[in-house]
């Protein structure tokens, strides 16, 4: 659960960094209420890790401040391509909460209610992102996020 609250953390710093340098209203509204949905998971996961007898990654800080710069970054590019990353970015993490799914004991119905609810929202958000107009990111920017993906993941489980 501490790698999906890392998400969520990085989640509300991309989509306010986006939302901050849309060029299009609409599109500025549809970021600030992914963020804001974003936050109910903030909580969620937060909550259970908790329950769990977890903790919090030590690099909250520095996953916010990047993930906000990265998502300045892909606004300034333009609302095509800021949509693009919003829709790469929810595609990736719908697959990372299908995984989890997968490796979650049957029995932890809590935790797999709550997987199932946040991936749910990121898949509209995703949808929400493409009918906006996202263009399609090309695959060297999907796999250089990836990558990303997978340091951040990797980090997360251990600090």
């Amino acid at each position: 659960m501490r790698v999906n609250h890392v998400g969520e953390v990085c989640a509300q710093a991309l989509y306010q960094g986006q939302a901050l340098t849309a060029r299009n209203p609409a599109n500025r509204q549809a970021l600030e209420r992914a963020a804001a949905e974003e936050q109910d998971h903030l909580a969620w996961s937060e909550e259970r890790i908790r329950e769990l007898g977890g903790r919090l990654s030590l690099l909250n800080p520095l996953w916010y401040a990047g993930a906000f710069a990265l998502g300045a970054a892909a606004g300034a590019l333009g609302d095509r391509w800021n949509l693009a990353f919003l829709a790469e970015t929810e595609h990736q993490v719908e697959e990372h909460l299908s995984g989890h799914l997968a490796r979650l004991a049957p029995s932890d119905h809590k935790t797999r209610a709550i997987i199932e609810a946040m991936r749910a929202d990121e898949a509209r958000h995703r949808a929400s992102a493409v009918a906006l107009g996202a263009a399609q990111m090309p695959q060297p920017a999907q796999l250089a996020m990836r990558a990303m993906a997978k340091l951040m993941t990797t980090l997360a489980y251990r600090v």
